[in-house]
């Protein structure tokens, strides 16, 4: 336990909460997405959690699709929110310590923006930005940015990674001591230690350099999430920290050893990467007083947002009664194997409709139960080594947050899991992550090196 240190963890913060009838919940403020103070609040209480960051998924376009009809107007979940790069500066000035980690995509960016805005993040909050590296993958958001459809897969993922690339040089633009201000000599500018980058390839053109100064923890924090292979590959090559999405054990420490096995050819070591599931925790004093929780939120799921968590599987039920069983599939699926195991689980425990969708609202890794309980379950994966921390889910905000400060923290405060402070002023420092050394710095020392 001591040789890995203390577990790391992240709050994610999108909309309302990650329960699709988190907006009808009697402590929930309906309006909450448009609201600062909302956000404000839940922020603070992460950090009084002494949370390593929150997080904010984004898109770029209403993903939920009207299936079936009726079904959108209900659900309340990912319909409006904040733009995250333009509420996080906010939320710097009103938190010290916590991380401040959005999504931005690789489809619908230049480098240059993304590479001026996230350094001017880390220049706000004092070094607590991170960027997680998605591509857009819907229609809805190719129509938001003239585009009929978007972008095929390989060329998504060919795109990614030199956009990461590109952005990864724009940050190291500047060198240490670039700008020693000197007032006597008149001095602003050392010349010699501003690089152009000079891009040229397939997708980008970019001079440079970037005109955003010195940044706290050299260069933000990489974020990244995906199982498929080129998503694999892009994390093992530049992502500090991974969002991951295991529902057992035994499949996170397969996809942990996998990526953290790829890191070595990219010259990086184990401990460069911290990989983070995600799960959903709801939390009691007493069993009984967690499942209560659960079972509100349940009751709160509208009959039509239920069937549309079923459509994509089992296609249109709303002709049947939801309290009636489940019928075989008449469609013929996307996912073949997804909807087979869906139909042995609904064919041996006899589920209804409402009792298939409402397991599927609480998919995943979930974990239910008192403080005691629900730090068994984190702990059991962490010293599995599938994982280097979590990224808590929570079903709805700002409760479900605060439960998890009231009640989970203290007990992995207790076990020796968590922190009791702060390590650092940085998002970086507050990982354990290696300081960040620029490139033209990493020359100079291998030229110095070779000369001895």
């Amino acid at each position: 336990m001591a040789s890995r240190g203390h577990m790391k963890l992240g709050m994610s913060m999108r909309g309302l909460g990650y329960h699709p009838a988190a907006w009808r919940h009697p402590k929930v403020p309906a309006d909450g997405t448009w609201r600062f103070e909302h956000y404000v609040r839940s922020a603070q209480a992460a950090e009084r959690g002494l949370f390593d960051m929150i997080f904010f998924a984004d898109g770029i376009g209403i993903r939920e699709r009207d299936e079936p009809k009726g079904s959108l107007a209900r659900s309340g979940y990912e319909i409006v929110e904040m733009e995250p790069l333009t509420l996080l500066p906010a939320l710097a000035a009103l938190t010290r310590n916590i991380g401040l980690v959005t999504t931005a995509s690789t489809t619908y960016n230049e480098p240059y923006h993304i590479a001026r805005k996230f350094a001017t993040l880390d220049e706000i909050s004092g070094g607590r930005a991170g960027w997680n590296i998605v591509t857009s993958w819907s229609d809805a958001e190719a129509h938001n940015f003239n585009r009929a459809k978007h972008l095929d897969y390989d060329t998504r993922y060919e795109r990614a990674g030199e956009f990461v690339e590109v952005v990864k040089g724009l940050w190291d633009s500047w060198e240490p001591g670039a700008f020693p201000c000197d007032k006597a000599s008149g001095l602003f500018m050392d010349e010699s230690r501003m690089h152009h980058l000079n891009h040229k390839g397939k997708h980008f053109s970019v001079k440079g350099p970037l005109n955003v100064g010195p940044m706290p923890q050299g260069r933000p924090i990489l974020f990244q999430a995906g199982a498929s292979e080129p998503g694999r590959e892009i994390a093992a090559a530049h992502a500090d920290v991974v969002y991951a999405a295991s529902d057992s054990i035994a499949s996170a420490k397969a996809y942990y050893d996998d990526v953290k096995g790829r890191m070595a050819k990219y010259g990086r070591e184990w401990d460069d990467l911290k990989i983070m599931p995600g799960v959903r925790t709801v939390v009691g004093r007493t069993r009984e007083e967690a499942q209560a929780k659960v079972d509100l939120l349940q009751s709160l799921v509208d009959p039509l947002v239920g069937l549309a968590r079923v459509f994509n599987e089992l296609g249109d039920l709303s002709g049947y009664d939801v309290d009636g069983p489940v019928p075989e599939p008449v469609i013929e699926p996307q996912v073949r194997s997804s909807v087979e195991r869906t139909m042995q689980r609904v064919r041996r425990d006899k589920l209804t409709i409402r009792q298939l969708y409402n397991q599927m609202t609480m998919g995943g890794f979930c974990l239910v139960g008192t403080a005691s309980d629900i730090v068994d379950g984190l702990q059991e994966w962490y010293e599995a080594g599938a994982c280097d921390g979590f990224n808590i889910l929570p079903t709805h905000l700002p409760e479900s947050c605060e439960d998890f400060v009231e009640l989970i923290t203290p007990e992995l405060q207790r076990r020796g899991l968590f922190r009791t402070a702060y390590e650092d002023v940085t998002l970086r420092g507050n990982l354990g992550l290696k300081p960040h050394v620029n490139r033209y710095v990493a020359v100079h020392q291998r030229e110095s090196a070779a000369a001895e």
